[in-house]
């Protein structure tokens, strides 16, 4: 199969209780076999189980290295976008007790298209990217939307070489069809003309 972010070959590199795995050779992305990508209703049969509680001080401690670094980069003036906000959109939640403005879309709970008719200074992607079974197109789509100097920000667990992939409990989650490395992020950057890449653990920051 091709790559789904960059559309290189890939090999067989896993076969798991959600199927079979396949690792890009060019940049080094793994993703869940199409066949087996979860339908649209198990999707958010899923998302449902997410005990995802606004209030939950562990789950805003959880998301605080995205909200820390938005309160650093940008003001309440700055336009943003939650974008996979899901059941509990924490992040536009504690941002909003700063004044800023967040706009929120989730394809499943927070379907709002007229989000895309505009542009933002910042775009939020809290667990979301590892969920997009078209990553090139997703990724496409969140430039278009960004401001020039705007800034995306992900947050997802990436994999290295240190990583037993059998034992890792990341790919469990059967909502989880693509697996990021550093060098598929060097790619994004490339392929979609971002300025700059900054990588600070499990966050990362993709500026326009």
């Amino acid at each position: 199969m091709k790559c789904n972010l960059c559309q290189g070959q890939t090999q067989l590199f896993f076969q798991g209780r959600h199927g079979a795995y396949f690792r890009c050779l060019h940049c080094q992305g793994i993703s869940l076999s199409p066949e087996y990508f979860p339908t649209p209703e198990a999707e958010q049969q899923r998302y449902e189980t997410h005990n995802n509680n606004v209030e939950d001080v562990r789950y805003q401690k959880f998301v605080s290295p995205i909200v820390k670094q938005i309160l650093a980069d940008f003001s309440p003036s700055n336009q943003g976008l939650d974008f996979g906000c899901g059941t509990g959109p924490v992040i536009s939640y504690l941002l909003s007790q700063s004044g800023y403005s967040i706009a929120q879309y989730d394809p499943f709970f927070c379907n709002d298209q007229a989000v895309f008719n505009t542009t933002y200074d910042f775009i939020i992607c809290c667990e979301v990217i590892e969920h997009f079974q078209q990553p090139d197109r997703e990724f496409s789509q969140l430039y278009s939307l960004l401001n020039s100097g705007g800034k995306l920000y992900c947050m997802t667990d990436l994999f290295t070489e240190e990583i037993d992939f059998k034992r890792w409990s990341y790919k469990e989650d059967c909502t989880h069809v693509f697996f990021y490395h550093r060098q598929s992020l060097e790619w994004i950057k490339k392929a979609y003309r971002f300025a700059s890449l900054q990588n600070q653990g499990r966050l990362i920051i993709l500026e326009k």
